[in-house]
């Protein structure tokens, strides 16, 4: 089944042309001769409840709209292809990787992250970077987005931190007390604020911006070697951004601009691309790095584990239907190929659990059977998965529900990464204190930005512009929170918050 596919079903003729054109039909496939007809009792009579036409397109009229996603609602995306330009196979031994110059076909989704799917493109917000890869081997999906790092490290913390940059439970606003008061009670977020609030955090167009997977990975060759993993998606078009101003103009002006910028290049032919890197880091690195390889908030420093080529990613083919490829599209880092693991990261062992939890909600339980979900090898052979809500793929027909050991089953071989960690404690409730060291890496971004025309400026300006909103306790909490970063840069925010809201 293509992974591109808009029409799965054989059976499906509703679309068929004639030679006078298509036939308009119900969703039965009975011809309409009329449309706009309905059936009434007399030419101005009340409707008749037979008129199963009307009933038939007001119902699916009422259920067009499925739910929304908590986070990454407002959304693009492309079909493209992934080139292998350099052999990494001592670090991994996936099989889409193994030959320099093969191709796998890709679908990318590029999203905000806290607004609503009608939000606009513009808002200084984390950018979700997701790429599903068809490989022979089952579906890949490398679910990032578009920093290095995250707000998070402990991973009850995420529905606490997305309720507090989404709207106000009485006010069903925008909060910015409950923004700045959550960030500033929990300092392990200050590298990502940082991001957030340089112009980095208003990225000029999906395809002037790069992704991270921000969390470690565990690779193995096929040889049972493994390395923990950091990956890098660098645009080739260059990292653009916007100023506050730039942004604040463009979500009025044209609020849905990096959708038109994506889908208008592509269309043009000007295909937008990536070269990919990885960073590795061994076990026994690990143990002497002075930050923990699982936390989230922390950068692999390039001078200590350098950037590795290993392939392009090229976007080059629109959707032909929005709804059927990028807002049914599921995304889960739990959708995985042999010699590619999660690492024992809490966030992203909690995300293993959660992404498909919501696919099952949002989509149903066989979302995987969705063309723009469904891999490439066609339908998945699990003989105990079947049933449920729009199974279409005929079920596996009359073959048992479970494992018969009468049938002739074939299993793959590969190398399992078995034996390399081993791990050995209590169970025991864990929460990772901030310390100190939190503001180390934030303070040498502060100082790189000094490098950029109005980087640090910027970035002062940014946060005083948003701030000045909040209750004068919090602001001067978030001039404490900046002043640990750099004394300069709180200062600077706090002699501009107080000009925008004199107290």
């Amino acid at each position: 089944m293509s992974p591109a596919s808009t029409n799965p079903s054989p059976l499906n003729t509703n679309t068929q042309g004639t030679e006078g054109g298509k036939i308009f039909t119900n969703s039965n496939g009975c011809p309409i001769p009329e449309p706009f007809a309905t059936q009434r009792v007399g030419k101005f009579g009340p409707l008749l409840l037979q008129d199963f036409n009307l009933i038939d397109s007001l119902a699916h009229f009422d259920r067009e709209r499925i739910p929304e996603r908590v986070v990454h609602a407002k959304g693009s995306g492309a079909f493209g292809e992934f080139e292998v330009t350099d052999d990494i196979t001592d670090v991994c031994g996936a099989s889409f990787l193994d030959t320099i110059g093969k191709k796998t076909k890709v679908f990318t989704r590029f999203s905000t992250v806290g607004g609503e799917s009608g939000s606009a493109d513009s808002a200084r917000d984390p950018r979700g970077f997701a790429t599903k890869f068809y490989t022979e081997d089952g579906n890949l999906d490398l679910v990032y987005n578009n920093t290095p790092v995250f707000f998070i490290r402990d991973p009850s913390k995420f529905p606490h931190f997305i309720h507090t940059q989404k709207r106000n439970p009485q006010t069903h606003l925008k909060d910015p007390n409950m923004f700045w008061d959550y960030l500033v009670s929990n300092p392990e977020s200050a590298h990502q604020v940082a991001i957030l609030f340089s112009d980095r955090g208003t990225p000029a167009s999906y395809r002037e911006m790069n992704g991270y997977s921000g969390h470690t990975y565990k690779w193995s060759n096929k040889q049972g070697e493994w390395h923990y993993v950091q990956v890098h998606f660098i645009s080739d078009q260059g990292n653009k951004t916007l100023t506050n101003e730039e942004a604040g103009e463009l979500a009025g002006s044209n609020p849905d601009f990096a959708q038109e910028d994506l889908f208008q290049n592509i269309e043009d032919g000007n295909f937008p691309s990536w070269t990919c890197y990885i960073q590795t880091m061994t076990q026994e690195e690990a143990k002497k790095a002075p930050f923990s390889v699982f936390d989230l908030t922390k950068v692999w420093p390039h001078s200590d584990y350098p950037m590795r080529k290993f392939g392009k990613l090229t976007l080059n083919k629109n959707p032909a239907n929005y709804f059927a490829d990028v807002e049914q599209a599921a995304f889960a880092p739990s959708h995985t190929v042999p010699y590619m693991e999660p690492s024992a990261d809490p966030v992203l062992q909690s995300r293993l659990f959660s992404y498909n939890d919501t696919h099952r909600h949002r989509l149903g339980t066989n979302y995987t059977q969705i063309p723009v979900n469904c891999p490439i090898t066609g339908k998945v052979f699990n003989p105990h998965m079947r049933d449920g809500a729009m199974n279409v793929d005929g079920n596996l027909g009359a073959f048992p529900n479970y494992l018969d050991s009468t049938k002739e089953i074939n299993f793959k071989e590969f190398s399992l990464q078995e034996d390399q960690e081993v791990w050995e404690g209590a169970a025991c409730p864990f929460h990772w204190k901030a310390t100190e060291s939190e503001f180390e890496q934030p303070r040498r971004l502060y100082e790189v930005l000094a490098k950029y025309p109005n980087g640090q400026k910027n970035l002062g300006h940014n946060v005083a512009t948003h701030v000045s909103a909040a209750r004068p306790d919090i602001q001067d909490r978030v001039f404490e929170y900046f002043s640990k970063i750099h004394p300069d840069l709180g200062a600077a925010i706090k002699k501009e918050t107080l000009k925008l809201s004199p107290r």
